[in-house]
């Protein structure tokens, strides 16, 4: 089964960090940009952070500079995504998203809007005292 699964998920308290991984089943990733999304109850779908399939470029979204990074692992076909200093405004659910890059850059793919091959279920981050 070709799949995308989500882990690291749950209640954190303000100014504390989670790890997300983003765990590919039945494809390899190497040919893959991963994109990390966020939902909020109420609000729409955004872009957090993506990594391109070289994982040479990275985006990320202005709320989370210097405190998210993306990184991934060819090698166990896992991405990841870092979260320090997280804030109560961080709780959503989060996605990963793979999808083939061609010669699109980092920046034009990284919107939820986006076509990708393949979506995660999400997993709940709360941010909360």
């Amino acid at each position: 089964q070709l799949q995308l699964v989500e882990s690291g998920g749950g209640l954190v308290q303000p100014g504390g960090s989670l790890r997300l991984s983003c765990g590919a089943s039945g494809f390899a990733l190497d040919h893959y940009l991963i994109g990390w999304f966020r939902q909020a109850p109420g609000k729409e779908r955004e872009a957090v952070s993506c990594i391109s399939s070289s994982g040479r470029d990275t985006e990320y979204a202005d709320s989370v500079k210097g405190r998210f990074t993306i990184s991934r692992d060819d090698a166990t076909n896992t991405a990841f995504l870092q979260m320090d200093m997280l804030k109560p405004e961080d709780t959503g659910v989060y996605y990963c998203a793979a999808g083939r890059q061609f010669i699109a850059t980092v920046r034009a793919m990284c919107r939820p809007d986006w076509k990708y091959d393949y979506w995660g279920q999400g997993t709940q981050v709360t941010v909360s005292s």
